[in-house]
């Protein structure tokens, strides 16, 4: 019996380094989802059949070479926590990384559209007061045209109308002066010069 005691001492002594990795998953809460499915099941499962093992196959094993053998597996499952460990941190530092440099390329990207948008929405403003200010000064344009062609409609109406009295004027001064040749019975001087 008291060699039975030692060998329940030595498959507790590779189920103790496990827990010892528990306070270090602490300090990186991703870590402990990872490692804790990965650990704990390898080391309290085969402690437990090697103890098995050793007490109904081996019983005559001294306690001295249990615990050696039982210091070099607990030395390689160490060994194997540590690497797993710093793997996963380096694999928390990548993706904490990965995902601070898309966080700040977006936000440059978010602040890249902003101004775009912005400097857009100023030039469109500003290319709408242009408009406005054309379609004002077409405006004042077509109003002074229009102005201007009804200034010449009536001075040609005008003209028109200082024509037409000059040619009632003409026709009745003609008439007057046939009516005064006829009674003079006279021909007019002037009729050799038109032809």
């Amino acid at each position: 019996m008291a060699e039975e005691e030692p060998k329940t001492v030595e498959p507790q002594a590779p189920s103790e380094p496990p827990p010892a990795p528990a306070p270090e998953p602490a300090e990186t809460p991703k870590d402990v989802a990872e490692e804790k499915p990965v650990i704990p099941p390898p080391p309290e499962e085969k402690p437990e059949e090697s103890k098995a093992l050793a007490i109904v196959e081996k019983p005559a094993e001294t306690a001295a070479e249990k615990v050696s053998e039982g210091s070099g597996h607990r030395d390689r499952e160490l060994a194997r926590v540590e690497t797993e460990k710093k793997m996963s941190l380096i694999r928390a530092w990548e993706e904490s990384e990965k995902c601070k440099a898309e966080n700040k390329a977006h936000k440059k990207l978010s602040a890249i559209v902003a101004w775009e948008n912005s400097k857009k929405a100023s030039v469109e403003a500003e290319l709408m007061k242009i408009q406005e200010k054309l379609e004002k000064q077409k405006a004042d344009y077509v109003e002074k045209m229009k102005n201007k062609i009804a200034l010449l409609h009536k001075a040609a109406e005008e003209k028109r109308a200082m024509i037409e009295a000059k040619r009632g004027e003409d026709i009745l001064k003609a008439e007057e002066l046939a009516a005064k040749y006829r009674a003079k019975g006279t021909t007019p001087k002037k009729l050799l010069s038109i032809f």
